[in-house]
């Protein structure tokens, strides 16, 4: 698909595509004779774990060294799964802690129902 083709299936910009292949989180793709970018299937499910990544806070620091290390093939499996697992479990620790937030919320909120009942009453 052309680059933007591939900007409308991914959502995210031509300009922000480039960027990503700059910063090497996308691998150069093949071109046409012309020079115009060919992507496909394998590149738009790799934008949508960027994606993903990026959507639970991993840092684009982070995102490069993940794309450096999967660009190195099999012998860098180990530390790929390892830094997933260390994103994991801080993604898990924000949840939690989002989680108690909400909880809190909904206590007040609670507090602030029963407040209004009570004057309703009177």
């Amino acid at each position: 698909m052309t680059i933007q083709e591939f900007a409308r299936r991914t959502g995210l910009s031509v300009h922000t595509l480039r960027y990503y292949e700059q910063l090497g989180l996308l691998a150069p793709v093949n071109r046409t004779p012309a020079g115009h970018r060919r992507y496909g299937e394998r590149e738009l499910e790799w934008v949508g774990f960027i994606q993903r990544l990026k959507a639970t806070g991993m840092p684009l620091a982070q995102i490069q060294h993940y794309a450096q290390l999967r660009r190195e093939g099999e012998p860098s499996l180990s530390a790929r799964r390892q830094l997933l697992e260390a994103h994991a479990r801080q993604l898990a620790e924000a949840l939690a802690a989002q989680q108690a937030h909400l909880s809190a919320l909904e206590q007040k909120i609670a507090w602030y129902h029963q407040q209004e009942k009570a004057l309703d009453r009177e």
